[in-house]
């Protein structure tokens, strides 16, 4: 009996909550811990983040829509059949980075802007079309979100770019055993990738939230170590019960037979 009390009483002391600045965003932050102060309720506190020019350069394997003024024809759009999610719509880019289209035939447009990628079909149409106009939207952009989130998956991009709370808002918000303090992100850079490690409750936890997720970037959320051990508890638990099932009767024999 005192080995049963003994295992219960170290689950109970190793699964006991985590501290309330565990779960705080930004609880390290001169934001936070002086704007809770009397003198400086309802008083804005400044906090400057970088906000970097950005446009995203297409790449072999994006997925393009284009669309040409008054040509529908000539639209990416004009020979799709059936195609009902943005990832069967549009033309492939393809390895070599080119797509090809009626009159202009094959076009490399990997590396190019969506603008500058706009103003060279345009030059292209221009000996066959008087004034074209083309736009080119890149339909795939997406970050992916990974690990302690409600709904984690593939985070669809309408913007260049989305700040990096936001992003975990759109996935749903942390979970309780979402480690605070250990945020992975990695950033693709076309040949490499970067990856770096954030906290979101240490004292550049505000411009942290606020840096850019660009599309291909992945965010995961690392596990608090409690949860992985709660994991493998809930994993050895069901080990535990069939023993103790099968230890019952004996357990009652012996001690109906004292």
């Amino acid at each position: 009996m005192k080995q049963y009390i003994l295992y219960i009483t170290i689950i109970i002391n190793l699964t006991a909550c985590s501290s309330k600045n565990e779960f705080v965003l930004f609880n390290q932050t001169d934001a936070l811990q002086n704007g809770t102060k009397p003198q400086n309720l309802n008083q804005p506190i400044e906090t400057r983040i970088d906000s970097a020019k950005f446009e995203y350069k297409i790449r072999p394997h994006d997925r393009l829509s284009i669309s040409t003024y008054k040509h529908p024809e000539l639209s990416t759009t004009a020979n799709q059949v059936g195609a009902n999610s943005s990832l069967g719509q549009g033309i492939l880019v393809n390895s070599n980075g080119i797509i090809r289209l009626p009159l202009i035939d094959d076009v490399k447009i990997a590396g190019l802007t969506q603008p500058q990628a706009q103003q060279l079909l345009e030059t292209k149409f221009r000996e066959y079309l008087n004034h074209p106009s083309v736009q080119v939207e890149v339909l795939n952009k997406r970050a992916f979100v990974l690990g302690e989130v409600h709904h984690p998956g593939p985070v669809e991009l309408r913007n260049e770019q989305v700040p990096l709370l936001q992003l975990l808002s759109i996935a749903g918000d942390l979970t309780v055993g979402a480690n605070r303090q250990s945020i992975m992100i990695m950033k693709n850079r076309g040949d490499a990738i970067e990856t770096k490690i954030v906290s979101l409750t240490d004292t550049n936890s505000i411009q942290t939230a606020n840096q850019m997720i660009r599309p291909n970037d992945i965010v995961y959320v690392v596990p608090k170590s409690m949860r992985i051990f709660n994991n493998k508890i809930n994993e050895i638990n069901p080990i535990f019960q069939l023993v103790a099932n099968a230890l019952t009767p004996f357990l009652t024999i012996r001690l109906l037979t004292r």
